[in-house]
C-alpha cells in the first residue's frame, strides 16, 4: 500500500535581522499523503530558523527572490529521520482510520438495551 506525499506551504512569518531583511524566522506547512485509492491523511507542523543557524549572509536569498521549492526544501531538511517517521504515522493513521471507521454507540443502543418506544406525548 504506497502512499504519495505532498508538501504545502501554508504560512511563514518573517523579520529584519541585523543585515538580512525580512528572514524567514518561522514557517508552517501540511505534508499530505493520498493512497492508491484517493484516501487522504495530513499533517500540520511549523519549522522555526534562526538568523544563528540559518542566517549567513553569503547564502541569504532575498525575500522576493524565494520560489515555494526552496523554502519546502529547507523544511524538508529539517523533517527527517524520527520526525519524519511520526509524520508519516499520522498520515497513515489517518488513513486508516478512513478505511476502517470507529462508530460510537451510546447507552440505550447497547444489544441489550430494552426496546424504545416512539410513543407522541399525549395530547391534551
Amino acid at each position: 500500500m504506497a502512499i504519495t506525499y505532498t508538501w504545502e506551504l501554508t504560512s511563514l512569518k518573517k523579520k529584519n535581522v541585523g543585515n538580512l531583511t525580512d528572514f524567514v524566522a518561522q514557517t508552517y506547512w501540511k505534508k499530505i499523503g493520498t493512497d492508491e485509492n484517493g484516501l487522504v491523511g495530513e499533517f500540520s507542523g511549523a519549522t522555526p530558523f534562526t538568523p544563528e543557524a540559518d542566517g549567513d549572509p553569503a547564502t541569504f536569498i532575498s525575500f522576493e527572490a524565494l520560489t515555494e521549492a526552496q523554502v519546502l526544501g529547507w523544511i524538508q531538511a529539517v523533517v527527517t529521520g524520527s520526525y519524519e517517521t511520526h509524520v508519516n504515522e499520522q498520515i497513515q493513521k489517518q488513513i486508516d482510520a478512513k478505511k476502517n471507521p470507529e462508530t460510537e454507540v451510546s447507552s440505550g443502543n447497547f444489544p441489550w438495551s430494552p426496546p424504545t418506544t416512539n410513543t407522541p406525548p399525549a395530547t391534551p
